[in-house]
Order: structure tokens, then C-alpha cells, then sequence
């Protein structure tokens, strides 16, 4: 039973790894070319901006991503946040603003991809899916999990707990003095976030969240495709 639990574990890992790769790496590299846009060339001079996951690689969400892709019904893990300069900006608020919000507007991108994906994979004939139908179903499995995995990953960078994106993007809101003592709670932010998880608050606000996004999701593309 063991031998057969650890071999459904690594067949979940083998699936999730390319989605959920794609969209810690895409978020962070959304981030850097938001920035630049905005006149901040540090992640570029960094070598950030790009899909090459190892300069992106952070350690501990690597351990994350893979500990949660192989016990863990969520898939969660992060990579190392693109430097970011502010004093570049032509407009500090709107450019904090377009840079938080373009991390999460990529997972949000990516989720509706592999919808896409998956319904034109579920436009084959059948009798060329019963040939193939252990690669079909690893394509239909990874496109589910690249649909939750990066709606749960925008959910959670949308989270106003520094230094989460959320957090920025309120911050860009706030009057001047009320942002930078919200930008000090960042030290205890991780910490919060820990306890939330561990608790099981976290998932029981975020929860709703992701499943609505999803529906909605799935909605509009039932809706395209005529299901």
C-alpha cells in the first residue's frame, strides 16, 4: 500500500512539475518586465528576465513545491523575487502598482491557457484518445492542475500581507505616511502567512476564491467551445 501511495505521489509530481514551474517562474519574470517598462532595468541587468527557471530558483520553494506536489492536495511554491527599483519609476505609485499587479495577471494568464488546452485536447476524436490515452490523461492532468495550481498562485500573491503583492497594491492606495508603516509590517508578514497556513485559516479564506475564479473560468470556455 505504501509502494503504491508513493507512486501516485511522484505520478502527481510529474504532472504538476511543468504548470506549476511555468507559473512561478512567469510571475516573477512579469514582474522584471513590468518594472522595465515602468524604467527599471535591475532585473534585466539580472538576468531575470527570462524563462531559464535557474536563475529564478529559490531553495525552500523548491522544497515547498515539491513536498506539496507529493502530499499536499494544493501545489504551492515560490521562486526568489526579481530586484526591483523603485527610484527608476517615472511614477513610484503607478509604477508599484502595474509591477504588483503583473505577477498575478500572468498566473491568471496561464490558468485560462491551459483551459484553453484543455478543451481542445477534449476535441480529438475518442478513438485517438483511447490509442494514446495514458499520454492524453497526463495532458489532461497537467492542464487541470496548470488551471488550479496558477488561479491558487494569484489568489495568494493577492493576499494584503507584505510582502505579498496584494500588500503593494494596496499600499499604492494608502496616504504616503499610513504605506510606509504598512511596508515595516513586512518582517512579521512571513511569519503571519506561516500561521494562517498552519492553521488552517488560510485556506479556508482563500478557498473560496480560487474555486469561484475557477468556475468562472471553466464557465466562459464552456460557454466558447458550446459544452
Amino acid at each position: 500500500m505504501n509502494d503504491f501511495n508513493f507512486i501516485l505521489a511522484i505520478q502527481k509530481l510529474s504532472y504538476s512539475f511543468i504548470p506549476v514551474l511555468l507559473g512561478i517562474i512567469l510571475h516573477e519574470v512579469a514582474h522584471g518586465y513590468a518594472a522595465m517598462k515602468q524604467g527599471d532595468y535591475t532585473a534585466y541587468m539580472s538576468g531575470r528576465i527570462t524563462m531559464n527557471p535557474i536563475p529564478h530558483i529559490d531553495p525552500m520553494g523548491l522544497v515547498v513545491f515539491l513536498f506539496t506536489a507529493m502530499f499536499s492536495p494544493f501545489v504551492f511554491g515560490w521562486a526568489k523575487p526579481v530586484p526591483v527599483n523603485y527610484r527608476y519609476f517615472k511614477d513610484i505609485r503607478k509604477g508599484i502598482f502595474y509591477v504588483s499587479a503583473a505577477g498575478p495577471l500572468a498566473n491568471l494568464f496561464l490558468a485560462c491557457f491551459f483551459a484553453l488546452l484543455f478543451y481542445l485536447l477534449a476535441l480529438i476524436p475518442t478513438n485517438i484518445l483511447g490509442m494514446y490515452s495514458g499520454s492524453f490523461e497526463f495532458l489532461f492532468q497537467m492542464c487541470t492542475v496548470g488551471v488550479w495550481a496558477n488561479i491558487g498562485l494569484m489568489w495568494i500573491n493577492l493576499i494584503p500581507i507584505p510582502p505579498l503583492d496584494g500588500s503593494k497594491l494596496l499600499m499604492t492606495f494608502m496616504p504616503a505616511q499610513m504605506a510606509y508603516k504598512y511596508a515595516d509590517f513586512e518582517r512579521y508578514g512571513m511569519i503571519v502567512l506561516m500561521i494562517l497556513i498552519f492553521t488552517g485559516i488560510f485556506g479556508y479564506i482563500i478557498t473560496p476564491f480560487i474555486k469561484g475564479t475557477v468556475f468562472a473560468i471553466l464557465t466562459l470556455f464552456n460557454f466558447i467551445f458550446g459544452v
